[in-house]
């Protein structure tokens, strides 16, 4: 009897058990759909840009909700917004007990506060009062990631004097006086990286100042105390104070790390105006290493250094260099050479690479003839002219391009009218450009044909071309109907080519009404936040090979959702690299294979925590929030691009084929793989 009463007060236990288990984890459920419900109307009223109070409300929900993600959401997007006016919502979660929130709240006050930047300058005293509450965190926090992000901060604050710049200086020294870590090191590096070349123009780095960037760029052997970002950045910030001596280029240019030893090489040359403080001497020294440097990146900014310099040898040195094994080094070299036109060696190289076109008409094999002809034209016109006429009529609308470039530098107004005619929008783009430099005005009947193409790029140096004609009564309709036709298009990505042709009618004294105004509807949907929670993709490049990124949906949602949307659809495959940027960065995904042709919808920007280091993949923008689906990919560390572009992504490995990516190349395609 007992035992049966047991059994019986046991089951009923295991029955209460399992009732209020399956209610508190209903309740779990509906908080946890809650909170997914509320960080989705942040995100989204976000993507909208918070046009209207209700939005702005709803992020402002967030940055006070319980939920510390939710909370981290809603301050980076506050601080997307870059109002200045919502700072006083972002600086209480520099008290948040946790850790990652205090840090996006610390870069959120950064961004918001570039709201400022331009013709909206506020007093000295809004900037003051945004600095006291970091300056004060700083002191007690405890957390080095929030301290390095706090660094950064101060840095990039839009200062309005040179006391201010002052003030902050003291704050990143008295912080580099009792650093704990690496981490420490790097937020100290990037806070006086960006303070010496937003504001050198107001006051460069003290004595102090510059004695810590040196110790941070050139630690002493086997000092582990700082890492090859802390030493670049340092040595970034010497540079754009023209503060390297002897002595730190003698230690960078021996760094084991390719990129310290490549930002040795630009340290030789003058900065932003500013005389170098590297001696001759010490100049070539490290200048004639860095020609035989195992890295190419190395290789490449030396010889663009010496010619900077206006170094005596620099028309030998890039005579060596056309041979050099990275094809990178070696075009560089070729345009360098349109220089040296008095060295009769480096003609010679010049004809060569354009006599011989065996390799040109292959999709690798055009680019030596390219810069060939054009370097060519500007050291020997004559031998340009004569060399022109092959590449006007070639296959490979690329050479065509080139073409109208060389015809630019020989003032050919013939090879230039039939360029300007060409069916590639691109080559006619680059000959109606060296068309209004040469012949202004009598050149208006093509660019009044050029707006009635279908390319953006043609449309707006057209319309650009055709600024103060005088012939009035042809341009004025021809710019209302090419007006009109891209506002009936309804593409946000037509901006550019709207934007020229206002100008152009503004300065014949016509004005236009604004483009019809498009609300910002958010795309953003949970389903797609979950499927693409952790994801990748892989980029495979024809005749190069593939490359994997990791896919950063936490803090660029709506770049990786359009992205992969897009990339799913098959929209990248086939398009190209249009743009490679040598020590800089690749650009790509445009169905034109240029600047001002992309998707049609613009994209906002989700600029955050992550850097422009190298094999950072961003989205290229012409203006805040006119992403149109291309990207690009850092092909060094690039700080100045922190904070202004979105990095969506990162290379997780194959580095060395964005290495190899020419312009031109061809995404053959590109997988998502969640």
């Amino acid at each position: 009897m007992a035992s049966r009463r047991i059994a019986e007060l046991a089951k009923t236990a295991e029955k209460t058990f399992l009732y209020v288990f399956c209610v508190l984890c209903g309740f779990g459920i509906l908080l946890s759909a809650q909170t997914t419900a509320a960080r989705l109307a942040v995100l989204q009223a976000e993507d909208r840009r918070a046009p209207t109070a209700h939005d702005l409300a709803i992020i402002q929900s967030g940055a006070r909700s319980g939920d510390g993600q939710t909370v981290r959401v809603a301050v980076r997007a506050l601080g997307r917004l870059e109002r200045p006016s919502v700072i006083s919502d972002i600086v209480p979660s520099l008290r948040h007990p946790l850790p990652e929130v205090r840090m996006e709240a610390a870069v959120a006050i950064g961004q918001a506060a570039q709201g400022w930047k331009g013709d909206k300058a506020p007093q000295a005293s809004a900037i003051d009062a945004v600095v006291t509450p970091l300056v004060a965190r700083l002191k007690v926090e405890a957390d080095s990631d929030v301290r390095a992000a706090i660094c950064d901060t101060i840095g990039r604050l839009p200062y309005r004097n040179a006391a201010q710049v002052e003030a902050a200086e003291r704050t990143l020294l008295e912080m580099a006086s009792r650093v704990e870590s690496v981490t420490d090191r790097l937020g100290v590096a990037k806070g006086f990286e960006a303070l010496a070349r937003i504001h050198r123009a107001v006051r460069l780095p003290g004595g102090d100042a510059v004695a810590v960037l040196r110790r941070f760029a050139t630690p002493g052997r086997g000092d582990s105390s700082t890492g090859a970002r802390v030493r670049r950045l340092a040595l970034e910030a010497l540079i754009s104070a023209a503060a390297v001596d002897d002595a730190v280029l003698s230690a960078v240019a021996h760094d084991p790390d390719a990129q310290v030893r490549r930002l040795a090489m630009r340290a030789t040359a003058p900065a932003g105006g500013a005389a170098s403080a590297v001696t001759p001497d010490a100049a070539q020294t490290v200048l004639a290493a860095g020609m035989r440097d195992d890295s190419p990146a190395v290789r490449l900014e030396a010889l663009r250094s010496r010619r900077a310099r206006g170094d005596p040898d620099a028309c030998a040195a890039a005579l060596t260099a056309v041979a050099d094994r990275d094809t990178h080094v070696a075009l560089l070299a070729l345009d360098q050479l349109g220089a040296c036109g008095t060295e009769a060696d480096a003609v010679a190289a010049l004809e060569r690479s354009v006599t011989d076109l065996s390799d040109a008409a292959s999709a690798r094999g055009w680019h030596r003839a390219a810069h060939g002809l054009v370097a060519l034209a500007a050291a020997a016109p004559e031998r340009g002219a004569a060399a022109l006429a092959q590449f006007t009529v070639s296959g490979i609308w690329q050479l065509r391009m080139y073409a109208a470039r060389a015809a630019a530098e020989l003032k050919d107004r013939a090879a230039l009218d039939k360029l300007a005619n060409d069916a590639d929008n691109n080559v006619s783009e680059a000959a109606v450009d060296g068309l209004r430099r040469l012949a202004g005005h009598e050149a208006d009947e093509i660019y009044l044909s050029g707006l009635s193409r279908g390319g953006y790029q043609i449309v707006r140096m057209s319309a650009l071309a055709l600024d103060r004609t005088p012939n009035r009564e042809q341009a004025v309709p021809s710019l209302r109907a090419a007006w009109q036709r891209l506002i009936a298009e309804g593409r946000d990505n037509s901006h550019d080519a709207r934007d020229a042709i206002a100008k152009t009618l503004a300065s014949l004294d016509v004005k236009v009404g604004p483009a019809p105004a498009v609300p910002l509807q958010s795309d953003l949907e949970a389903e797609d936040l979950r499927r693409l929670a952790s994801p990748r993709a892989r980029i495979t490049i024809r005749q190069v090979g593939s490359f994997e990124l990791a896919l950063f949906t936490t803090q660029a949602p709506a770049a990786v959702i359009r992205f992969a949307r897009l990339a799913e659809a098959g929209y990248y495959n086939g398009l190209t690299f249009h743009r490679v940027a040598a020590n800089f960065v690749i650009q790509g995904g445009s169905p034109g294979a240029n600047e001002y042709v992309g998707d049609a919808r613009f994209m906002r920007d989700e600029v955050g925590l992550w850097p422009h280091v190298r094999g950072g993949v961003g989205i290229s923008t012409r203006g805040r929030d006119t992403g149109d689906a291309q990207i690009f990919i850092d092909l060094v560390d690039n700080p100045r691009l922190d904070h202004d572009y979105t990095v969506f992504a990162q290379v997780l490995n194959g580095i060395d084929v964005v290495d190899r990516v020419l312009e031109g190349d061809v995404i053959e395609r590109v997988e998502i793989i969640p």
